[in-house]
């Protein structure tokens, strides 16, 4: 279900030709209400795709009454053209829906520099509003690029439902939002109240995805609210499920990174302030030298604490303390147990570093470098 789960939501997943490979390729989710609210965070890459471009304007008036998704091609670097098979693809699902086209979010994933087939486009559009009904499982297969599964979330709150769906499996870093996702919800709150929460949702989650330090031109994180179950919850509360279900789904995620072969938590504890630990814990997930090391199982606690003396971070490099999958290898600066008792060979590896001069903490997701995930990127465009 994912995202029709929560009251006031339909979808569809149809094959409109887009992929090379075949299968579902184009997925549309339509609010229908009472009410049309809605949040949305974008990609901070500077070169975005004209879908990006195109969502932008349409949030800040704070109304969606769909999004319409497209896997096969991501529209980036195509020109007037590109932008007005975006334009007309709104065009198009506004007159299937009878909603202003400046109501309706685009979003595309796939290869950057292709034009996308408009008549494919908009004879999906056409097939998809006219198979609307409970099936966000296909929006969300509808999605997928690389991806070998897809991924949904469902959690619920008092009175209310949240479900999410995501498309993500390569170039996952953070910039506000690192995939595409779709949040729906039937809760009675206000577009500016959505903004606030969706904000402290991805900061937590996706924001702390860096998967292979790589960010990409289509990434948005959409949040649509109906108001379907009449209950107006207490922002934080409300929050807390969103967070709940951003976090399940950046999970689902990293677990699906091209090639990985070790899930890592990098949990940064004992720093001076939340932003230090942020910044150390990148540091390492960005450092491939500690990924080539994981995917060899080698506990190699010497690349990490070289990665963090990169960053401006507030902490003595001599007093640092590192525990690999709960063996410290590291006390002070200087080894302590000896690395041969760390086992690296679960797919799920915790990395803990503790700075020792504070109380902030925070994690972030990665996974290792592996053969197979240069091999996938080296051939993505053949």
């Amino acid at each position: 279900m994912s995202v029709t789960a929560a009251k006031g939501f339909e979808a569809a997943g149809v094959a409109a030709g887009l992929k090379s490979s075949g299968g579902l390729d184009l997925a549309l989710v339509v609010n229908r209400g009472p009410l049309a609210n809605a949040a949305a965070v974008f990609t901070s890459n500077r070169s975005k795709a004209n879908p990006i471009i195109w969502s932008q304007q349409v949030i800040a008036g704070g109304t969606v009454s769909a999004i319409v998704l497209n896997s096969g091609g991501a529209n980036c670097f195509t020109g007037s053209q590109g932008f007005q098979v975006t334009h007309s693809t709104a065009e198009a699902v506004g007159a299937a829906l009878s909603v202003g086209a400046g109501d309706v979010l685009v979003c595309s994933t796939g290869l950057i520099g292709d034009q996308l087939p408009l008549d494919k486009v908009l004879a999906g559009v056409t097939i998809a509003a006219a198979s609307l009904g409970d099936h966000g499982e296909h929006a969300s297969e509808a999605i997928m690029t690389t991806d070998s599964v897809p991924k949904r979330s469902i959690k619920r709150g008092n009175g209310y439902t949240v479900g999410g769906m995501a498309k993500g499996a390569g170039m996952l870093a953070p910039g506000l939002a690192t995939m595409l996702v779709v949040i729906t919800t039937d809760v009675v709150l206000s577009s500016a109240e959505l903004d606030i929460a969706l904000r402290s949702a991805t900061r937590v989650s996706f924001d702390r995805l860096d998967s292979d330090g790589c960010m990409s031109t289509n990434d948005q994180v959409s949040l649509l609210a109906s108001g379907a179950s009449g209950v107006e919850p207490r922002l934080e509360a409300f929050t807390e499920v969103l967070t709940a279900v951003c976090l399940d789904l950046a999970e689902q995620l990293q677990g699906d990174a091209e090639g990985a072969s070790h899930d890592i938590r990098i949990e940064v504890i004992g720093a001076l302030t939340e932003d230090d630990a942020v910044e150390v814990g990148r540091s390492v997930a960005r450092n491939n030298l500690f990924k080539a090391a994981v995917f060899g199982n080698d506990p190699n606690w010497g690349r990490v604490l070289a990665a963090i003396g990169t960053t401006d971070a507030a902490f003595d490099p001599y007093d640092v303390d590192v525990a690999m999958n709960g063996v410290r290898v590291c006390h002070g600066g200087a080894p302590d147990r000896p690395r041969a008792e760390v086992d690296l060979t679960p797919r799920r590896m915790h990395l803990q570093i503790d700075l020792r001069v504070g109380d902030a903490t925070a994690t972030i997701l990665t996974n290792d470098l592996t053969h197979d995930y240069v091999h996938e990127n080296s051939a993505y465009a053949s």
